[in-house]
């Protein structure tokens, strides 16, 4: 397995596929790659994939001291130009998103385009800024459990119940208490996600797969906000769970295709033949 050592800790990650170009799967906050494994076997038969596992999760150490989002970004910089990828399509889930843009902030227009998945790109409610506040508290448990209820209401997936259970399970009070520390301080900072966006000069094409909340005026705000910003494009999926990378990983393959068509050539051009060829 591929690794690369950033400051004091070992980021380690696949590299599947081909070209100087690549997608780069991020995992959101107490979450592995693991997350993204139906996706990436299936695009890398014709595209360069990284799947990394961010700093202390899955099987990259965390170092010896606490982290912040601002580390992460680094360590995601440093196995990029470890790889020699020159051009980049961040596929980021959830709250991995605030690493996608601001990866395009720092690498400008290498990074040609954004690919959203599951993530509250408009202005957070109250409830979840409530559960924030919770998972940093003594009773952290208690707020990362309902967000497992919420997240696998009407879900029967074995595969889902199993990820979020033992994966997502794995982790202690330590790493949610800093996700919802950093996740709070992102949108404090930045105020939402298609806000960060919009101020992005030039915009960078950008599309948000999602399947939750079912809340049609979620997704019809989302749509009034991509008429006036056609660089924008939302598609509601057909699925329950928090993680349609898992429950409909086809659907979501099909749609980062599409998507990729417009944004990226990220296919390997055939060599040219010899001129005695000719």
């Amino acid at each position: 397995m591929p690794e690369v050592r950033s400051r004091d800790a070992l980021i380690r990650f696949d590299d599947m596929g081909q070209g100087e170009s690549a997608l780069l799967f991020l995992p959101g906050w107490c979450t592995s790659r693991a997350v993204f494994a139906p996706l990436a076997l299936r695009l890398a038969a014709h595209h360069r994939v990284l799947s990394v596992d961010l700093r202390g999760h899955g099987q990259s150490e965390q170092g010896g001291e606490d982290f912040s989002s601002s580390t992460l970004l680094e360590d995601l910089l440093a196995v990029l130009e470890a790889r020699g990828v020159r051009r980049v399509v961040p596929v980021a889930l959830s709250h991995a998103g605030w690493f996608a843009i601001e990866l395009r902030r720092r690498l400008g227009e290498r990074i040609s385009g954004l690919v959203l998945l599951d993530w509250i790109v408009l202005e957070p409610p109250p409830p979840f800024l409530d559960a924030l506040k919770g998972l940093q508290s003594q009773a952290w448990r208690d707020s990362r459990d309902a967000l497992f209820g919420m997240w696998l209401q009407g879900v029967d997936s074995p595969e889902i119940l199993r990820f979020i259970r033992e994966d997502m399970g794995s982790f202690g009070g330590e790493m949610w208490r800093r996700a919802a520390r950093e996740i709070s301080s992102a949108y404090a900072r930045e105020g939402y996600p298609l806000r960060a966006l919009s101020a992005l000069v030039p915009p960078v094409p950008t599309v948000h797969l999602y399947s939750q909340p079912e809340d049609p005026g979620y997704l019809m705000a989302q749509q009034s906000f991509a008429s006036d910003h056609p660089w924008f494009q939302v598609v509601k999926l057909e699925a329950r769970s928090h993680f349609p990378t898992l429950e409909v990983p086809e659907a979501v393959v099909e749609h980062i295709e599409r998507f990729l068509s417009h944004v990226m050539p990220l296919r390997p051009e055939a060599p040219t033949p010899p001129a005695s060829a000719l």
